[in-house]
């Protein structure tokens, strides 16, 4: 009884030492919110279509993100509620909408939004409803003088 208890715990160890490294998982702190995810996979689904959905792309005078460095000018109180809100446009807006006949980038996409989903889980609200729905509000006038300046 005493070696069958050894050898299990041996093999537990075995299995945590060999399963920790490969799961990839690593922990990422954004302001208040904290989240674990595997961007290498990420990385890694998004690589295998990219020149696929790239070559689909007409509109090459417009850029959505502005890389990273826009992203880092988050002030970082506010990189938690930013995040949550570009994956909450990926989710509702993007994947959802994506439509391509070919089954092995819709299997890649869907992985992809699979874990833009797990990450979403794990962050919490940014602000409370009701103090959002005034923030927006009060800052209507920002967003109307833009508009305004288009024309």
């Amino acid at each position: 009884m005493k070696s069958s208890g050894l050898a299990l715990c041996l093999l537990c160890a075995v299995f945590h030492h060999f399963w920790t490294p490969s799961s990839g998982l690593k922990t990422f702190s954004l302001g208040s919110c904290i989240i674990t995810t595997n961007l290498q996979e990420m990385r890694n689904g998004f690589s295998e279509i990219r020149d696929s959905v790239q070559a689909k792309d007409e509109i090459i005078d417009t850029r959505i993100l502005r890389k990273t460095e826009s992203l880092r000018d988050a002030k970082p109180a506010n990189q938690c509620c930013l995040l949550r809100h570009i994956l909450r446009l990926y989710l509702e807006r993007i994947f959802k909408n994506y439509q391509m006949p070919d089954h092995y980038t819709l299997r890649k996409i869907s992985g992809l939004a699979n874990s833009f989903l797990t990450i979403k889980k794990d962050l919490r609200l940014c602000l409370n409803p009701h103090a959002a729905v005034v923030k927006a509000l009060g800052e209507l006038d920002i967003l109307l003088n833009w508009m305004e300046e288009m024309d």
